[in-house]
């Protein structure tokens, strides 16, 4: 059974369970079961994930922008990355506000015993300190923090550093090129465990919400998840072809595993080493190129977000009577877009982001309140929908610049062993063959 089998496994079964758990409602299984072995499993399994990130990034990005040696190279492919995150943004929240308007969710409701306390407004950044907040005053913090834009900023400049010194600089890549190459090991043991802490983590969302909280807000529910997956299946593949001339259906296929993790962790920061292996090693996308495109994408780009910011803004208008107009809803698309640039991949940022967009619109903060209870498992979704976006755009990116084995994307096989993991004896019969790595 493949490693992408039993993660599907575990996330059935991790539904089953916590649907039963919620029912019986006992208060051993709450405390003891849920809340301490699924929660516990479950927590150091997104550690183990998030432990991965910083370094992986820094020095796969180093060896992507020492790899490319061209600044100029470097120049296009960031600038094309920049474009096409911010388009697929814009189009994901126009789409979603159509579709919202369309359906109307929110119209007739009635509020009865919402509770609104600790729902604070966040205040919406300039568009000068987004950018200015690119530069770390202190990167050992930014390290520190997890702060993958002033991360990425100062990795970049290290590496341009590097290709200025020419040979000097020898050394030092084969450093990072061993560093890459074992944090890639790395992220194959953790994923061994994948299966389990994906149960757990599903398990402890089912039990601990449900599926009753979805009947008070279902239409809100079903048009977000509509609009999701429209863009996941339409949008997002359409882009891909008009772009790039590839073929979708391997892309959908090869990019599940990704989207399985995503799905589980609701964190576009943590699922970074999944989304990178399967980029390179399972569509062929080149190192120099996914190293920098997959951790930007997981930091600006926020498809997922911006539907849900989108759908909740017609819902909670629709809920209050306030009618937005071209103008608040142009407004909505600007703040969407503007926030995703200056906001965290991390799980539960898209309320936070929805907070300014409210704030900006006159809308009531309080009324977040009304979609918390089933926030956390449209996170999930809007996750795997934007790593899906960040896996596109690096696909773009990559066949434009020719850094891409076409002959890799073809083949359905490809990286399979290597980025899903395989049993240690399968694997040690491959490593008597001599097989190279799929970077060579």
């Amino acid at each position: 059974m493949s490693l992408t089998t039993k993660i599907m496994l575990g996330m059935v079964l991790g539904v089953a369970v916590g649907l039963i758990a919620n029912r019986i409602g006992s208060p051993f299984i709450d405390e003891q079961i849920v809340g301490g072995l699924f929660a516990m499993v479950g927590k150091m399994f997104v550690n183990a994930l998030k432990m991965l990130v910083v370094p992986l990034v820094i020095f796969s990005l180093l060896t992507g922008v020492m790899g490319i040696g061209d600044i100029r190279v470097l120049g296009r492919v960031g600038g094309k990355s920049f474009a096409l995150y911010i388009l697929t943004t814009a189009i994901a929240i126009a789409i979603a506000i159509g579709i919202a308007l369309l359906v109307g969710p929110g119209q007739g409701f009635v509020m009865e015993g919402v509770d609104a306390s600790g729902v604070t407004a966040a205040e919406a950044p300039s568009v000068w300190e987004v950018f200015a907040n690119i530069v770390p005053g202190n990167p050992v913090a930014a390290f520190t923090n997890g702060d993958m834009l002033q991360i990425i900023f100062y990795v970049i400049v290290v590496g341009i550093a590097a290709v200025m010194l020419g040979e000097e600089s020898a050394g030092f890549a084969r450093a990072c090129e061993y560093m890459n190459e074992l944090m890639m090991k790395v992220v194959g043991i953790v994923m061994h465990f994948a299966p389990y802490g994906v149960f757990c983590l599903i398990a402890k969302v089912f039990a601990e919400q449900g599926i009753d909280l979805f009947v008070p807000v279902l239409a809100y529910v079903a048009t977000l998840v509509g609009s999701l997956f429209l863009h996941l299946f339409v949008t997002l593949m359409v882009i891909l072809k008009v772009f790039s001339g590839l073929n979708p259906v391997p892309f959908m296929r090869k990019i599940r595993p990704a989207q399985l993790f995503a799905f589980s962790t609701a964190s576009s920061n943590a699922t970074i080493p999944v989304t990178m292996r399967c980029v390179t090693e399972r569509m062929g996308v080149d190192n120099s190129v996914a190293s920098f495109t997959v951790p930007f994408g997981a930091t600006i780009n926020m498809d997922g977000t911006a539907i849900m910011q989108g759908v909740a803004t017609v819902f909670l208008a629709n809920v209050y009577g306030i009618d937005l107009g071209l103008g608040g809803y142009l407004t909505v698309i600007a703040m969407a877009v503007l926030a995703s640039i200056g906001t965290a991949g991390v799980p539960g940022v898209g309320l936070v982001m929805l907070t300014m967009v409210l704030t900006q619109v006159g809308l009531p903060v309080e009324g977040i309140a009304l979609i918390l209870g089933v926030d956390r498992l449209m996170d999930m979704i809007r996750t795997a929908v934007n790593i899906t976006g960040d896996a596109v755009v690096s696909t773009i990116v990559a066949k434009s610049e020719g850094k891409m084995d076409l002959a890799v994307y073809g083949d359905p096989a490809a990286g399979d062993a290597e980025s899903l993991g395989i049993d240690p004896a399968a694997e040690a019969a491959l490593a008597t063959h001599a097989r190279p790595h799929p970077a060579e």
